[in-house]
C-alpha cells in the first residue's frame, strides 16, 4: 500500500533552496560518503558472507552477536515487545532517507513532484517522486549528489542518535542521576528473581557478589565474570562450621558434581572445602547464614585473620549454575542459584535514577531503545541502500560513478552499461546470499 500527497512541496522546495552554497557543500560531502560507502558495503557483506559460511561449517553458533550486519525476524531474534520501536526507527529511518533525495534534487533544479509513504507486506517505508527527464538531463556529478543523499541522511541520523545516547545522562541529570547502581525496571513473571526475596521494581542494585554495581554496563559486565569464572567461596570459622552442618549423605551428580543436602531443602546448599588432611570435604549448610557477614574467597588462604582457624567454603553446584549475591540495599540481600543468563535476561534495569518520585522509571530506558534502534536500522539502511544491487540506491549511485569515471576509458555507452549490469548482478547475488543464509542461521539454527 502507498500514500502519496504534494502536500509538503512548498516545504520542501524551502529546505532545497536554503543556503545554496552549505547545502552544495553538504550533499558534497554526502557524494563522497555515498561513493566509499559502495565500495565498504561490498566489503562488509562479503565479510558477513564469510563469517555465516563459517558458521554453517561448525557446531557452535557463538559468534552471532559478532557480525556487524543480521537478519531481523521479529518474534524470533527481535523481541515482539520491542517492535513499535522497529517499526518506529525504520519509518523515521526512511523519511530521512527520502528527505535527503528530496532537498538533493531540488538543490539540483531537478523538479519535485510529491512525498509519499508506504507499507510492504508490515514494513513502513518512505519515498519521493522526481521528474525523471530532468534527473536524466543533469550531470553524472549532479546525479551522485542527489543519490548519496539518502545513505548520508541515514549515516547522519545514525551519529545524531550516538550522540544523544552518550550524553543522555547530562541531557537529563536535572531529573536523574547516574552512576549509584542498576534500578530494576521489570521482572518477567518466570523470573528466577522473582518472590518475596528476590527484586522487584524501583530496586537499586549495587553489588554482584563483590562485583561493584554502578550502572547497566556494570551489571552485564559482573554476570559474564560470574558466568566465565569459576565459583567464589565464603569464609566461614571452624567453629561456625561445625555449629551449622550436620550429617549428610554424599552422592554425585551426572555431571560429576557432588551433592550433599536433601533435594526438598530450599534454603540449604551443599559446600565443597578443604583442610590439612583432607582436600575433599562436603557439609550441608544454610546459605543466607554462610554467606551474610562472610567475605569472598578462593582459597582458605584467603581467609586467615586473627589467628581464627577458618575455611573457604565453595558451593557444590551443577554445571554453569551458581549462587550469586545480590545486593539490594535497604532491603536483605538475594541469594540466587542458577545460569547468571537467566538472571541477566529476565530482569530488565536502567542506569538512571529519578531524582523525584513522579518521574517516570521506564523514560530514560525508552530513550535509550530507541536511540540503539535508530542506529541499527538508520546505519543498516545506509549500508544496505549503497549495496550495488538491482533496485536499491546503489544501483543508480554505480551507474552515475561509472559515467562519471569510464566514459574517457570506456567511450561506448552500451560497454559501459554492461560493466554496470555485470557489477549490479555480483553485488545482487552477495546481497541475496546474505540474506538467504542470514534467514537460515537465524531460523533453522
Amino acid at each position: 500500500m502507498r500514500w502519496q500527497t504534494a502536500l509538503f512541496n512548498r516545504q520542501f522546495y524551502s529546505w532545497g533552496r536554503w543556503k545554496p552554497k552549505f547545502l552544495y557543500l553538504w550533499f558534497s560531502v554526502g557524494m563522497v560518503f555515498g561513493i566509499v560507502a559502495m565500495f565498504g558495503s561490498v566489503i562488509l557483506l562479503g565479510k558477513t558472507l564469510m563469517q555465516t559460511l563459517t558458521q554453517m561449517l561448525t557446531e557452535a553458533p557463538r559468534a552471532q552477536n559478532d557480525r556487524m550486519l543480521q537478519v531481523v525476524v521479529p518474534g524470533v531474534n527481535l523481541p515482539v515487545s520491542q517492535l513499535t520501536y522497529f517499526f518506529s526507527a525504520i519509518l523515521i529511518s526512511g523519511v530521512i532517507h527520502e528527505v535527503g533525495h528530496g532537498v538533493a534534487a531540488i538543490r539540483e533544479q531537478v523538479r519535485f513532484n510529491g512525498f509519499g509513504i508506504f507499507i510492504f507486506i508490515v514494513y513502513p517505508g518512505a519515498f519521493v517522486d522526481l521528474f525523471t527527464t530532468h534527473l536524466q538531463l543533469i550531470s553524472p556529478v549532479q546525479q551522485l549528489r542527489i543519490f548519496c543523499a539518502g545513505v548520508w541522511h541515514n549515516f547522519v541520523l545514525g551519529v545524531a542518535s550516538f550522540m544523544v545516547l552518550f550524553l543522555l545522562p547530562a541531557i537529563l541529570f536535572p531529573f536523574y542521576y547516574t552512576g549509584v547502581g542498576a534500578l530494576v525496571t521489570e521482572v518477567a513473571e518466570d523470573s528466577p528473581a522473582n518472590g518475596p526475596r528476590g527484586l522487584f521494581v524501583g530496586d537499586l542494585v549495587t553489588n554482584l557478589q563483590d562485583c561493584p554495581v554502578y550502572n547497566v554496563e556494570d551489571w552485564n559486565s559482573c554476570l559474564g565474570d560470574i558466568s566465565e569464572k569459576s565459583q567464589v567461596g565464603y569464609c566461614v570459622s571452624a567453629a561456625t562450621l561445625q555449629q551449622l552442618s550436620f550429617p549428610t549423605r554424599v552422592y554425585r551428580r551426572l555431571d560429576g558434581s557432588v551433592e550433599c543436602c536433601n533435594n526438598s531443602s530450599l534454603t540449604d546448599i551443599c559446600f565443597s572445602y578443604s583442610n590439612k588432611l583432607d582436600s575433599h570435604l562436603f557439609a550441608c549448610l544454610p546459605a543466607r547464614k554462610v554467606i551474610e557477614a562472610s567475605k569472598v574467597c578462593r582459597t582458605n588462604m584467603d581467609c586467615q585473620k586473627d589467628f581464627v582457624p577458618s575455611f573457604c567454603v565453595t558451593p557444590s553446584l551443577e554445571n554453569q549454575t551458581r549462587l550469586i549475591r545480590v545486593k539490594h540495599p535497604p532491603h536483605i540481600d538475594m541469594l540466587y542459584v542458577g545460569h547468571p543468563m537467566h538472571l541477566q535476561y529476565t530482569v530488565s534495569l536502567s542506569s538512571f535514577v529519578p531524582r523525584q518520585n513522579f518521574l517516570s522509571i521506564d523514560l530514560p530506558v525508552v530513550i535509550e531503545t530507541f536511540c540503539k534502534y535508530l542506529i541499527s536500522l538508520s546505519g543498516a539502511l545506509a549500508v544496505i541502500n549503497a549495496v550495488p544491487c538491482f533496485a536499491l540506491d546503489g544501483q543508480w549511485i554505480l551507474n552515475s560513478f561509472l559515467e562519471a569515471t569510464l566514459s574517457s576509458l570506456i567511450v561506448e555507452k552500451q560497454n559501459r552499461e554492461l560493466v554496470g549490469f555485470l557489477i549490479l548482478l555480483a553485488g545482487s547475488a552477495l546481497l541475496a546470499a546474505n540474506v538467504a543464509l542470514g534467514l537460515w542461521m537465524v531460523t533453522a539454527r
